[in-house]
């Protein structure tokens, strides 16, 4: 009875602390959104999309809603968007998104964690050519007509249209658009009613490489180190 209790201690708090960083994240989004474009939802998108991001990984409403108070008085810290791009073990391509509100600080932690690793954190460009940038949408699948909502939504610039599942493992229809037309989706989403779960840009690669076990580890060691840090927001790679 000890042991299971161990295991599931272990899991509830590795949950709490998946939960508390993705109630980090979405609050610095919200922050960096009403700074940006004011608090009411209704007149930025940048913030609607932030709590609908909440709302995905079941941030409680009262704390949404703190955070857009927070995000609205003068001693809020003001977080720049750093993109960090490098070289894990073996060769694998990463790109790190991060939120800061003292880059020296994030530049550092993010360089020592490529360094112990045996990675290399490189310049701006080095990797980021190996990777698209698309705007990302999850939808909720019920009553959703897959086939017909790919007709509506083609001429909005959609790219790709299938079945996943969030990060809480439930089901979702997941499409990509381009970039340069995330408005423009998000825009056709909202006039045709479609329920958006989550919404934001990913970095996908061109090519994917396969390594051994024992080399997946040492890259997902550095991943895992990486996204432990409370000034990133997100990491992607090309580890198959």
């Amino acid at each position: 009875m000890g042991r299971l209790f161990e295991v599931r201690k272990s899991s509830m708090f590795a949950r709490y602390d998946r939960m508390a960083k993705q109630f980090s994240r979405v609050g610095k989004e919200i922050v960096i959104a009403v700074k940006a474009g004011g608090p009411d939802p209704e007149n930025n998108p940048t913030l609607r999309r932030a709590i609908q991001n909440g709302r995905a990984v079941n941030m409680p409403k009262d704390k949404i809603e703190q955070a857009i108070k927070r995000a609205m008085g003068k001693d809020t810290s003001n977080y720049d968007e750093v993109m960090f791009e490098g070289y894990a073990p073996h060769g694998i391509a990463v790109i790190v998104e991060t939120a800061t509100d003292n880059n020296t600080r994030t530049v550092a932690n993010v360089r020592a964690c490529f360094n112990k690793a045996k990675g290399s954190l490189g310049t701006t460009g080095s990797v980021s050519f190996q990777f698209t940038k698309y705007a990302v949408f999850q939808l909720d699948p019920e009553g959703l007509d897959m086939d017909e909502m790919e007709l509506e939504l083609i001429d909005h610039g959609l790219e790709e249209v299938g079945e996943g599942k969030n990060d809480n493992d439930e089901d979702v229809i997941i499409i990509r658009a381009s970039f340069s037309e995330f408005g423009t989706m998000q825009k056709a989403l909202e006039e045709k009613g479609l329920k958006v779960k989550s919404s934001g840009t990913e970095w996908v690669p061109s090519n994917m490489l396969e390594l051994g076990e024992s080399e997946v580890e040492d890259v997902m060691k550095m991943v895992a180190k990486l996204e432990e840090d409370e000034d990133v927001q997100r990491v992607f790679h090309n580890l198959k």
